[in-house]
Parts: structure tokens; C-alpha cells; sequence
């Protein structure tokens, strides 16, 4: 089986419209959590969120375009720009049927949708936008990427709920590595941030009114975020031979299921999840130096994790933080943005830290790495992602 490696990578997010802000953002342990931006601001219970600010389409986007992009197509078109520019790719027509594209997304044109609603149902209107269906469709990101960009190989969205982008990532790993695609554009974008998008999660009662702290023994909830994050994967012969800087490897993707509950996680499909990339990878436990964790700083999801780590990892794993903490829960996309911190691990040495954790839960894990950054040498790390539903998704990484 044929290399992959990442070769660009491009995000916006609440921190930074670029990978470099980002990680900027991540070494000082800024938080991009606020009070949100929204209509009828009364009606919400819930009034933080990590918001992409100050955020002006019209500067970014030509104007016959921009009425088919909803806020999640344009998170990722300019995502999908950095990181192309990052590998110095050029698509020409023999590498355009052998280069796709794969977003998760889980809620895909939610502003689009909730627009129409006011529209329909509030302002009592007739009609809506001509281009709403076009806009709001989950696929809608993933085909305007392949259209900037000539990538004309395979070109498909995918919903798991928040463990999306690891999927998307896994799933272009796997095309690769089989030979089945050379390039592929993948990660996750999301805009659920609108007024629906916040009451149909008020109504789990899983939301923080005062923010987030994973892993922390007075946590309350989880904090939304928007969003998205675009890397270049690539056959590594290939990346080698045309000279492009090469981030890190992708060494393997672990996928399974629960099938135990809607909503509540479990600890033996983490588990397996983990154990699974692991062994895709060819690596033990001990050769990992980080995890990214899921964290989301709810009651049960930071308490299952823990236990699913302690399972795999034994007594003393590897020091573990949840950048949710700082950038929110971009839900389809937090997958993609978390691999940054995986990427600045292995290219810098430095940890991103967890921020607001302030007491020790006994039932979570120990070496959290809280507060401020941590300067670490590694040579492998895990991202994960654990959804609704109980679809788990882990991706290793390892230093080339």
C-alpha cells in the first residue's frame, strides 16, 4: 500500500482566518469563545458561542459567485485556497481525474436553511431565494472546492455528526493509499451558528452558558463553534519527488460504531476506535506522544473519553488536551481544525494546551495538558472524534 502525507493545510476559525493564526492562537491559549452576534438574542438561552467575527463575503468572494455560497461553502473555499497555496499545487488536466475532495459537514447550508424559514414562516413570504437548495445542500462545499480548484476525481460530502471531517480524512487516506486517487482536498466545514441551529441544541440541555472546560470537574457543557479546516493529502512519492514541504505523515484511520446509544458515548467503541488506528498504523500505544482528544467538556462525553484512554493507554498515557476549549465545538469540522494542533506537535514540539480547566475531575484523566502550551518531542499522535449516534473516528499521525 502506497504513503500518504499532508502536504497543505488551510482553516477558519474563531481564532484566526489562517493556519499560522491558529497556531499562534493555540501556543498562547487564547479563547475565541464570546457573546454571540444573532438575532433575537433575548430568545436564546444559551449566548456564547465561538463566532467567525467581523466576517465580510463581498471582500472575498466575486459577486456572480457569491449567491450560491452559503457561510459553510465560504469557510471552506478560503480554507481550501490556503491549502493549496501551502502544497504548491497545480492541478493540471493528467492530475485533475486523479485529485478529488471530501468535506464532512454535519449540519451543511444551515444559514441558508434558517434564513428561508424566517422568510417563509415569520415574514410570511411566497418564495425564497432561487439558489437556496443549491446553497444549503451538504454536498454544496465539497463541489464548489472541486470546481476553484479542477478537481475532477472523487467529489462527495459526508454527514456522521461531529466526527465528519475524521471520516472525510480517513476516507481520502484510504482512496490514496490504494491507489484509487494520487490528491485529495479533505477536512470539514461548518456554519451551524444561527438562531435554529442554537435552540435545536439548547433543547439537548448539553450546551455551556459560560464556556468550556473539557476535562475540567466543574465543567457545564460544550460551547458551538463555526468553521472550517482543508488539508492536501497526498501520495508521498509523488510529494517527494515534485519537492513540496511535507507536514506529517498519515499513518492510519480507525472507524467504528457503537451501536449502543443515540447521544450517550461509549468508552469500548473509543476504545476499539483508537486501537483500531493503532494497528492501521503499525504502531503500539507507546510510540504516541499526544492525543488530540474529543473533549467537549460535557458531564459524560470527557468521563467516557477518559476511560476509553485509561483502556487503551493503561495508567499513564500520553498527555492529552481539547482545543474546544479555545475554537468551541464546530461539530462536522472540529476533527479537522483539531489536527492542527496534532500537525504543530509534531512540526514544533509544542502542545496545544486546555484552557479553563481549573479543578481535577478524578474520573477524567491526569496529564491534561492545561492552561499554557507545552513544549513536547514526538514522533506519532491521535486525533479523535466520537459522535452522536456512536460513530468513532481516530486518525494517527506520525513525523516523516
Amino acid at each position: 500500500m502506497r504513503r500518504v502525507v499532508i502536504t497543505g493545510a488551510g482553516t477558519v476559525n474563531t481564532l484566526a482566518r489562517d493556519v499560522p493564526g491558529t497556531l499562534a492562537a493555540f501556543r498562547e491559549g487564547r479563547c475565541g469563545i464570546g457573546p454571540l452576534d444573532l438575532p433575537d438574542p433575548e430568545r436564546l438561552q444559551i449566548r456564547i458561542g465561538a463566532q467567525v467575527r467581523d466576517w465580510q463575503p463581498e471582500a472575498l468572494f466575486p459577486g456572480n459567485r457569491l449567491p450560491l455560497y452559503d457561510r459553510f461553502t465560504q469557510f471552506a473555499l478560503i480554507a481550501g485556497a490556503e491549502a493549496m497555496a501551502g502544497a504548491g499545487l497545480c492541478v493540471d488536466e493528467a492530475l485533475a481525474h486523479r485529485a478529488g475532495a471530501i468535506l464532512g459537514s454535519a449540519g451543511g447550508g444551515l444559514t441558508t436553511s434558517d434564513a428561508a424559514y424566517r422568510e417563509v414562516y415569520q415574514e410570511g413570504r411566497a418564495r425564497v431565494h432561487p439558489f437556496t437548495v443549491p446553497r444549503l445542500m451538504n454536498s454544496a462545499a465539497a463541489s464548489h472546492l472541486s470546481m476553484a480548484h479542477g478537481l475532477k476525481g472523487p467529489v462527495f460530502s459526508l454527514a456522521s455528526a461531529c466526527a465528519g471531517s475524521n471520516h472525510a480524512m480517513g476516507l481520502a487516506f484510504q482512496l490514496i493509499r490504494s491507489g484509487a486517487a494520487d490528491v485529495m482536498l479533505c477536512g470539514g466545514a461548518e456554519a451551524m451558528i444561527s438562531f435554529g441551529g442554537l435552540k435545536a441544541w439548547e433543547g439537548l440541555r448539553v450546551m455551556s452558558p459560560t464556556g468550556c472546560r473539557p476535562f475540567s470537574a466543574d465543567r457545564d457543557g460544550m460551547v458551538m463553534g463555526e468553521g472550517a479546516a482543508v488539508f492536501v493529502f497526498e501520495e508521498y512519492e509523488r510529494a517527494r519527488d515534485r519537492g513540496a514541504d511535507i507536514l506529517a505523515e498519515v499513518a492510519g484511520f480507525g472507524m467504528t460504531a457503537d451501536a449502543a446509544d443515540i447521544v450517550l458515548p461509549s468508552p469500548e467503541g473509543a476504545a476499539h476506535a483508537m486501537r483500531a488506528a493503532l494497528r492501521d498504523a503499525g504502531l503500539q500505544p507507546s510510540d504516541i506522544g499526544y492525543i488530540n482528544a474529543h473533549g467537549t467538556g460535557t458531564a459524560a462525553n470527557d468521563r467516557s473519553e477518559s476511560q476509553a484512554i485509561r483502556e487503551v493507554f493503561g495508567d499513564a498515557p500520553p498527555p492529552v488536551s481539547s482545543t474546544k476549549s479555545m475554537h468551541g465545538h464546530v461539530m462536522g469540522a472540529t476533527g479537522a481544525i483539531e489536527l492542527l494542533a496534532c500537525l504543530m506537535a509534531l512540526r514544533d514540539g509544542i502542545l496545544a494546551p486546555t484552557i479553563g480547566r481549573s479543578l481535577a475531575d478524578p474520573e477524567c484523566l491526569t496529564d491534561v495538558v492545561a492552561g499554557q502550551a507545552r513544549p513536547v518531542q514526538l514522533r506519532a499522535t491521535l486525533s479523535n472524534a466520537f459522535a452522536f449516534g456512536g460513530l468513532n473516528a481516530v486518525i494517527a499521525l506520525k513525523a516523516i
